[in-house]
């Protein structure tokens, strides 16, 4: 980097965490600016499970595979970031599609072992059911979603950049370029700026003449008062899925991204929780503390929205689902190509440009 640059980052969530944090120690002056503060609306609602397993094209794989690497990388320069590499035990599809995916994803070279019963059973002691047959790859893992979010923005700040809490009004723009934002009223300007803002993005973006094709579908999760231990990793059950916090709190959903919360997200969450209680042995003391409704910013054809604007200057997109898993490479590229002009590879399918096809 020739030149240190001035970065504003919208969005405080486990995205614009890492963007910030990497932008900051490469050197780069940024301000993170979030209507709701550190840990950002999506990612405390987040399941939070760090992963390269499921429908992934083998493109999108290597993406994941390469991101989980760097959640290592990342635990090293920030030390105490909440993270367990916990395993996940998955029997949520039938045996011959089970199978299907567990031949493709070794084949790539993920770890993955096939279990029978017993051996499922000794992972997870505490299930009432243990299945017949599973994949189980102990590689994968969780971060508290929210805990790592804060703690990426506050080693951020600790490197020098600043977080204004407020809204972002409008984006500012110059002979075609973006100079900056408006927040709250006050003109902040800047050299470039990231839009990692989840589901507010397209309203932020639209304010530069950008539109951003995203569903932001809602996903109910389920959380226990913290308990003694049950679950020592991650559990994907048909219809349940479930893993266990540091604090000891089982928290659950029909899906790994959350279920639909239907007319009555209130009722939803109580009979998902009689459903997961069920599930685990020693489980007659738990209890039901809270339920989230997450709603998910997922581009329109379920990939990541990552890089610069065609059309636009000094603007840069990162907005994407799989957010915990892809934080650490989605910072690292972003600041790459932000402050150096390069574009990692991996980050090729994932132009925004690819819906203007």
């Amino acid at each position: 980097m020739s030149v240190m640059k001035d970065v504003i980052v919208i969005g405080a969530g486990i995205i614009g965490a890492s963007i910030a944090w990497h932008l900051t120690k490469a050197g780069a002056r940024v301000t993170v600016i979030s209507e709701s503060g550190a840990g950002g609306v999506a990612t405390p609602n987040s399941f939070a499970w760090i992963n390269a397993s499921w429908g992934n094209s083998e493109v999108y794989f290597r993406l994941r595979i390469r991101a989980m690497t760097e959640w290592k990388r990342l635990a090293k320069d920030v030390p105490g970031l909440p993270l367990a590499w916990c395993g996940g035990l998955c029997f949520d599809l039938p045996p011959d599609r089970l199978e299907a995916y567990a031949a493709e994803h070794s084949s790539w070279g993920y770890g993955i072992e096939r279990v029978d019963r017993e051996r499922a059973a000794q992972i997870e002691p505490n299930l009432v059911d243990p299945p017949d047959f599973a994949v189980y790859v102990a590689e994968e893992g969780v971060a508290e979603p929210a805990a790592t979010a804060k703690a990426l923005l506050a080693d951020a700040v600790r490197l020098g950049a600043r977080v204004i809490v407020g809204a972002v009004d409008r984006l500012t723009l110059s002979d075609g370029k973006v100079t900056g934002g408006v927040v709250s009223g006050e003109t902040i300007g800047a050299d470039e700026v990231v839009v990692a803002a989840g589901t507010g993005a397209p309203a932020i973006a639209a304010t530069a003449g950008i539109k951003l094709p995203l569903d932001t579908p809602p996903g109910l999760i389920v959380h226990s008062r913290p308990y003694r231990k049950l679950l020592n990793g991650l559990v994907l059950a048909e219809r349940l899925h479930m893993r266990q916090t540091a604090e000891g709190r089982i928290i659950a959903g029909s899906d790994f991204a959350g279920g639909d919360p239907g007319e009555s997200p209130e009722a939803t969450a109580r009979e998902l929780f009689v459903v997961a209680k069920a599930a685990l042995h020693g489980a007659d003391g738990l209890e039901l503390d809270f339920h989230t409704v997450g709603y998910r910013p997922t581009p329109a054809d379920g990939f990541p929205i990552i890089g610069r604007t065609e059309g636009v200057g000094g603007l840069y997109i990162a907005v994407l689902h799989s957010g915990i898993t892809l934080a650490p490479a989605v910072g690292l590229f972003a600041t790459r190509e932000i402050l150096d002009g390069e574009r990692d590879g991996l980050l090729k399918p994932y132009a925004l440009s690819r819906f203007a096809q």
